[in-house]
């Protein structure tokens, strides 16, 4: 199988994942871009709920952590397929597969 991995990855000052892949090829992804991107169940589930279709007028309750800005707080190998990536608001279920991050932009 040939698939490009990453052989760079880099937190900036402007809260961006800094991605050099092995083919040359380099993206920087937003720390908000990727949570949303998440792939988990409970985030895919939480996307069902927030289509537009969806009617509430109600707000959200944010955690304390949520209302801060954004930010990794690390960054795990799993296996030789992808990452896993906590975030600061607590996020950290959701394995970013190299073809995921590859794909967004």
């Amino acid at each position: 199988m040939n698939y490009s991995t990453p052989r760079r990855l880099d937190k900036t000052a402007q809260r961006t994942l800094l991605i050099e892949w092995n083919d040359g090829f380099s993206q920087e992804l937003s720390f908000l871009q990727l949570r949303r991107a998440c792939p988990c169940a409970t985030c895919n589930e939480q996307q069902r709920e927030t289509e537009p279709s969806t009617t509430s007028s109600e707000l959200p309750v944010l955690s304390a952590a949520e209302t801060l800005p954004l930010e990794i707080v690390s960054m795990k190998p799993v296996g030789n397929y992808g990452y896993n990536i906590q975030f600061s608001d607590g996020h950290s279920t959701g394995i970013y597969t190299l073809k995921l991050l590859r794909s967004l932009d």
